[in-house]
């Protein structure tokens, strides 16, 4: 993902050409040879690590939910070490500058925004392609979007708690739309510096969530 610095295996680039490809022509418009030519091997020598298309396509919708529940619970986790007692009410910032929930809703809108700009490719793959899954692995990619979807409610609660479970679940189904916008912005080259676009995004996701607060 965004975060990791080490070389990628020929696996990963594998599945990092082959989203490139699938989102750019679809699915059935890439064939096993082209993507073997992305990465520099035959298209036959693909097979020694996946089974074939629908097998990446699998690894890449399951994988980037897996990836951001995970990332998420990360999150969460070194949030509830700065505290020692979790980011509930009373975790709020104070003596040491322990971070708070407002600290951790930040810190959670930053890492989606890290993936809707690194990982534009698996917004579209996922909003076109999604349906050609297994059942068993769509109904993986459902099960972990749940799971990643209710950590923010958890999370958006504890800093506006007025904010009913069935409006804060909403608001953060809006927040997602707004951010995995990404790929309808215009070409990389078209969008301002990446940091002025993730400062941008941050400050409307906030603002989503305070106006439903406000509401």
């Amino acid at each position: 993902m965004a975060t990791r610095t080490d070389a990628p295996t020929r696996r990963e680039q594998i599945l990092k050409e082959a989203a490139r490809l699938f989102a750019e022509r679809g699915f059935h418009g890439v064939g096993v040879d082209e993507i073997g030519a992305a990465v520099g091997i035959s298209g036959p020598g693909l097979y020694r690590h996946f089974a074939g298309k629908d097998a990446m396509l699998a690894e890449l919708l399951v994988g980037i939910s897996d990836s951001l529940l995970t990332g998420a619970k990360r999150r969460l986790a070194e949030a509830e070490r700065v505290t020692g007692s979790g980011t509930g009410p009373g975790a709020g910032p104070g003596a040491g500058g322990a971070a708070g929930p407002e600290a951790v809703l930040d810190s959670l809108i930053e890492g989606h925004i890290d993936f809707a700009l690194d990982d534009r490719p698996l917004i579209t793959l996922h909003d076109r392609e999604l349906d050609r899954l297994r059942d068993a692995d769509r109904k993986m990619v459902r099960q972990l979007q749940r799971q990643y979807v209710e950590l923010w409610v958890g999370v958006l609660r504890e800093v506006y708690p007025a904010v009913a479970e069935p409006a804060a679940r909403s608001a953060v189904h809006s927040v997602f739309g707004l951010l995995n916008s990404t790929p309808h912005l215009g070409r990389p080259g078209s969008l301002p510096g990446r940091a002025v676009t993730a400062s941008l995004l941050h400050r409307m996701a906030r603002g989503a969530f305070a106006a439903v607060a406000a509401g």
